[in-house]
């Protein structure tokens, strides 16, 4: 039926299935003989069991979607693993979404093959609009496809970092619709940073006729993000959203989902991708789906929920006992953020001490954020990099419950997290106090002198 089964299937099961199609693949045929310059051999066992045989990769060198007459298994492998994809997204909540597939690259690169497709029909077209998100991938993905982003800053709302509606209208009526060539908004973010306002920005693209691409890096396991992006299509224009495997499916880096409500669309999105590709991201987040089974899945997205309002609360605890706050940033799902005030934010230095503290204390994907960095990528320079803004108020720190996360991590952390503010907090205190004493004998100095 090519849909996700309910039931997850067990270790054998899978390896079955697996080796079933790996003997209708040409290469696998017994007396084959393969006169051509790809023919599916592999010099080592290791290599060939690792990839359960399965060598000739999916797609045509003109057209990733299309079925290989000698790689039979490799082509069913492909149609089902994007018929199960799309079924998955279905359940996550964009019900609506008509055709996908997954593509054997990441997030960015993945963005840039969707730029480049639209490049085939607005051929006038050298900007795309794109409200910040200091993430060099995303932004670097316009670059790499050959246009120019446009950068719309975010409004500050309470805590908040929210998308400036009236700046993108603007920015469109100032440069021409005919001119741009998307609008690339964003779901997935580090808190303060929340979900761009994907309704108001889909409802623009349609009222200008301007395509709309949005980065859903991380937002299949969030269902108020893929909420968004069925509301957006609902009443605007989305013309494509990509996600990455690694982040919502627990697979290896490698992958991502190109998915659209528009099926022609998603299908001159593959037919751009030149020659054939890796099966591995395919064959990964299959094995994976068929091991949780829809049920599994559904589970795993529950329990990233309720670890979400428990790291909410207990960080919260914690902030409240360090004279800290915890931002609030009900519009974000999966991202948190923590004033860092008392490491006194106009010493970049303490901060970002913090953030090496936790790191060595074996806390990885924290990130610590001080006022005022400031980074260039490819010639443009972002003020506030990584803050999602120019002069954001407070440095911050961020904890996010992603898929997967256990209560064991949350609890790990907030202790690690606990010490390493104590240590942080006297070691600035120290300091001051040094400092004081400095400056009060140089005044002395000055007076004898």
């Amino acid at each position: 039926k090519g849909k996700c089964p309910e039931d997850g299937w067990d270790e054998s099961t899978i390896e079955l299935f697996l080796h079933e199609l790996a003997i209708m693949d040409s290469n696998n045929f017994l007396g084959n003989c393969g006169v051509g310059e790809r023919e599916g051999r592999v010099a080592s066992g290791l290599v060939a069991r690792r990839h359960y045989r399965l060598i000739h990769g999916i797609g045509r060198s003109g057209d990733i979607s299309a079925v290989q007459p000698k790689a039979a298994g490799s082509s069913l492998l492909n149609k089902l693993t994007n018929s199960v994809v799309l079924d998955v997204i279905k359940l996550a909540g964009v019900r609506t979404v008509t055709n996908c597939f997954v593509v054997p690259m990441a997030t960015g690169m993945s963005l840039t093959l969707c730029f480049l497709t639209l490049r085939h029909k607005r051929p006038k077209a050298k900007y795309i609009i794109w409200p910040r998100i200091d993430q060099k991938s995303c932004f670097k993905s316009m670059i790499t496809a050959g246009f120019e982003p446009v950068v719309i800053e975010n409004v500050l709302e309470g805590d908040e970092l929210r998308t400036d509606i009236e700046a993108v209208e603007a920015k469109i009526k100032a440069l021409g619709a005919e001119n741009i060539l998307c609008v690339h908004s964003t779901t997935s973010c580090f808190a303060p940073r929340v979900p761009d306002r994907l309704e108001e920005l889909s409802v623009i693209c349609a009222n200008y006729d301007i395509p709309h691409i949005v980065n859903n890096a991380y937002g299949v396991q969030s269902s108020k993000c893929m909420h968004l992006i069925q509301q957006g299509a609902r009443v605007g224009r989305i013309d494509a959203f990509v996600q990455s495997l690694d982040k919502n499916f627990m697979v290896p880096v490698g992958g991502a989902i190109i998915a659209g409500f528009n099926e022609s669309f998603i299908q001159e999105i593959s037919k751009m991708y030149p020659g054939r590709a890796s099966a591995s991201p395919s064959l990964d987040v299959l094995i994976t789906l068929l091991s949780l089974g829809a049920s599994g899945y559904k589970q795993l997205l529950k329990e990233r929920k309720e670890m979400f309002s428990y790291l909410s609360s207990e960080l919260k605890k914690l902030a409240d006992n360090h004279n800290e706050r915890l931002l609030d940033t009900p519009h974000n799902p999966i991202s948190l953020a923590m004033s860092l005030k008392n490491l006194d934010e106009n010493n970049d230095a303490a901060v970002t001490q913090l953030g090496s503290m936790l790191f060595t204390r074996q806390v990885s994907g924290a990130r610590v954020v001080p006022c005022g960095s400031v980074q260039t990528v490819n010639n443009y320079t972002f003020k506030g990099f990584m803050s999602h803004a120019n002069d954001y108020p407070c440095a911050y720190l961020n904890a996010a419950s992603a898929i997967g996360i256990k209560k064991q991590d949350v609890d790990i952390f907030l202790k690690r997290l606990d010490k390493c503010l104590k240590t942080s907090r006297k070691e600035v205190k120290n300091e001051k106090s040094v400092n004081e004493i400095s400056n009060s004998n140089t005044g002395t100095e000055q007076l004898e002198d």
